[in-house]
């Protein structure tokens, strides 16, 4: 059985430096996958390798058309599934959604037309040490080991309604034959935001704090969209599409295809989580744990590779606005359940996963140390 890794620090400055190996190395999907032996920098120590067949997590289907539907009885059945799921792991489906299928269908597809271009076109977005967004061809140039088997694109959305902050990313940093792309991404991006404002208030009434708490709390959220694209591995028993890590945003959303992938972490075993058709899956994230003061539960969670077929998934991460202040509602605070968490925003947990810690299941722990205790982080090495 793969078991999580231990907690990471990373040096504040690029952990490369010193790697001229991994400076040498790039990840081209196109040639990559057809490699019978593969860089040792993509081999997983044997603790953690992936177990390619695993068993099936049980995780609830929620009808949010049903939940929308005033009945009482169907709201209280939906919250009551979802509280038991994110108590123990974090993650559920999302059914009768309302997302035109057609705008899903064609985000999914374009991810070819990005992936497939030759790679010096693709870096015109390259990602910087440091930055969230951009183009990260398996994060070479930020980890020096247990490099992922996949290729993202990520980029900010602001739900401000006069913002275009999509459409204008891919203009600006692609070239105007991007357009079209930022425009159905741009809109994707919207449909995910109003839905993620409906399942906060599944949030909020499944925890008792009502439906407009946490709903009002995302509104004007600045969130976060990421393409990933795992190509075919020849050792998909040594490799992983991404490693073991709990999230550290509010809530994902995540749209994949039928290939399946992903797995997660509960009660020492990694489970399966098979891809429902023209279903969503959900899973809470370190931010959103924080606010429900550790009542529901960020989950460790990665994905496997196959050797046959490309996977692709686009994942919409809920983050509240910069300005806000992470805190729990006061009904979430008793005598027999203290603040857990100190009080901080977003952009600081941003950047402390993005310059100083490798996101793991102890991601919130170190974090909350370095805030209270104002840690030193050890220059070290990713490892």
């Amino acid at each position: 059985m793969a078991m999580p890794h231990p907690p990471v620090l990373l040096a504040p400055q690029n952990p490369m430096e010193n790697d001229k190996d991994t400076q040498k190395l790039t990840f081209e999907a196109s040639s990559m996958q057809y490699q019978p032996n593969i860089p040792s920098q993509f081999i997983w120590p044997d603790h953690e390798k992936p177990c390619l067949t695993s068993p099936e997590l049980e995780v609830p289907a929620i009808d949010l058309k049903v939940f929308l539907s005033g009945n009482p009885q169907a709201i209280s059945s939906a919250c009551s599934q979802v509280h038991e799921a994110c108590k123990k792991h974090g993650f559920f489906h999302i059914v009768n959604h309302g997302v035109d299928g057609k705008l899903k269908s064609q985000a999914l597809n374009l991810l070819d037309d990005f992936f497939s271009m030759q790679l010096s076109k693709k870096q015109r977005a390259q990602r910087k040490v440091g930055e969230l967004c951009g183009y990260a061809n398996s994060f070479i140039g930020r980890f020096s080991s247990k490099l992922p088997w996949k290729e993202t694109l990520s980029f900010r959305y602001c739900a401000d309604h006069s913002s275009k902050t999509v459409e204008e990313y891919f203009v600006n940093v692609m070239g105007e034959d991007f357009k079209q792309l930022g425009i159905v991404y741009q809109n994707y991006c919207e449909a995910m935001s109003n839905l993620s404002l409906v399942i906060m208030e599944l949030l909020g009434m499944s925890l008792g704090v009502g439906r407009k708490y946490f709903r009002e709390f995302f509104e004007g959220n600045e969130s976060i969209l990421r393409l990933n694209y795992y190509p075919p591995c020849q050792k998909p028993d040594l490799a992983l599409g991404t490693g073991p890590h709990c999230d550290p945003t509010s809530l994902t959303i995540l749209h994949q295809d039928q290939v399946g992938g992903l797995q997660v972490f509960v009660d020492g075993t990694w489970y399966s989580v098979t891809p429902k058709e023209d279903a969503f899956v959900i899973n809470i994230g370190d931010t959103f744990m924080a606010l429900s003061n550790g009542i529901y539960k960020s989950c460790l969670h990665r994905a496997v590779v196959n050797n046959k077929i490309v996977r692709k998934s686009i994942a919409f991460f809920l983050c509240p606005n910069a300005e806000k202040v992470i805190t729990p509602p006061k009904d979430l605070v008793n005598n027999e359940n203290p603040r857990l968490y100190p009080d901080f925003n977003w952009p600081s947990l941003l950047e402390f996963t993005q310059m100083h810690y490798r996101a793991d299941q102890k991601t919130l722990d170190a974090f909350s140390r370095w805030v209270q205790e104002k840690v030193d982080i050890p220059n070290k090495n990713i490892n």
